[in-house]
Order: C-alpha cells, then structure tokens, then sequence
C-alpha cells in the first residue's frame, strides 16, 4: 500500500509541477533567479561536458516541454536567431525550476514510509531529477555563449 502511494504521490507531484511550471509567465523566466544563476564558483558548459560525460547521455533524456497545450519542446526551438535562442534559454529555466521543484517530493514520504522507503524516495529523486537539472544548465550556458556570439555579428547587409 505505501508503494502504491508513493507511485501515486510523485504521479501527481510531477503532474501539478509540471502544470505550474508550464504555466509560469515568459517575463519570470528571461533572467535567472537565485536558483538559476551560474553558481559562485563558476560553471562552465566545457566542466559539464568533462566531469559527467554529459554529451554521451543528454539524447536518453525525454524533453516533456510539450507535454502540456501550448508547450512547446526544446529542439523546435534551436536556431541561430537571437529571438529563439532568448524563448529556448528560458525554456531551460522553466526545466530546471520544474525539475528543481520536483525533487524534494521524497521529503513527503516521510508520513508513511519506513527509513529505508524514504532513503528509496530520496535516492529515486536524485537520479531522475539530479541529471535534468545538469542538463538544462549545461545547455543554457552553451546557449548564452551561442547568443552572445551571433548577437555580436555584423548582420549581413542587403546588397545595393
């Protein structure tokens, strides 16, 4: 019986966050918060890259951004003009929000699991949602310097 209301807890948990963070207005989302800045100590897409190999299994990962009407998934969204680059940065803040907001569910199974069910809970947060959150910063720092890049060049000029 506790499985059964852990499985429907997080079903619903991952539901409702998801219908919240898709319903989260663009402006919010143009900039990062305290949970989205680069960390103090400094981040680098290239330490994603090296540390966690993140190259070899970002493809294993699902994109849900469409997973609501109206959403929108994240690789309709790559290009080179500045507009798309902007929308697709803050759709990977509204991921790692989602996915940050996600996680601390297992805190609730505290009201009916034994120690070792919420070590579960909490070891099945983190490994569903740790990498997602990896993911989406590694991207948006790749895609911050792919927009600082084509808004520094010269647009090309109509000939005469």
């Amino acid at each position: 019986m506790a499985a059964l209301a852990c499985a429907l807890g997080w079903m619903g948990w991952c539901v409702l966050i998801g219908w919240i963070g898709h319903r989260l207005p663009m402006p919010l989302l143009r900039h990062d918060n305290l949970l989205t800045r680069p960390r103090p100590w400094g981040e680098a897409a290239g330490a994603y890259e090296k540390r966690l190999g993140i190259r070899h299994w970002k493809g294993w990962l699902p994109d849900a951004g469409n997973a609501f009407p109206g959403g929108v998934r994240k690789a309709s969204l790559v290009s080179r003009d500045p507009a798309r680059l902007e929308r697709l940065i803050a759709e990977t803040r509204r991921a790692e929000l989602v996915h940050l907001s996600v996680w601390p569910f297992w805190l609730a199974t505290l009201a009916w699991m034994p120690p070792w069910g919420v070590l579960i809970n909490l070891l099945f947060a983190t490994a569903f949602n740790l990498p997602c959150i990896w993911l989406q910063r590694f991207n948006r720092l790749r895609l911050q310097s792919a927009l600082t890049r084509v808004a520094s060049t010269p647009q090309a000029r109509p000939s005469p």
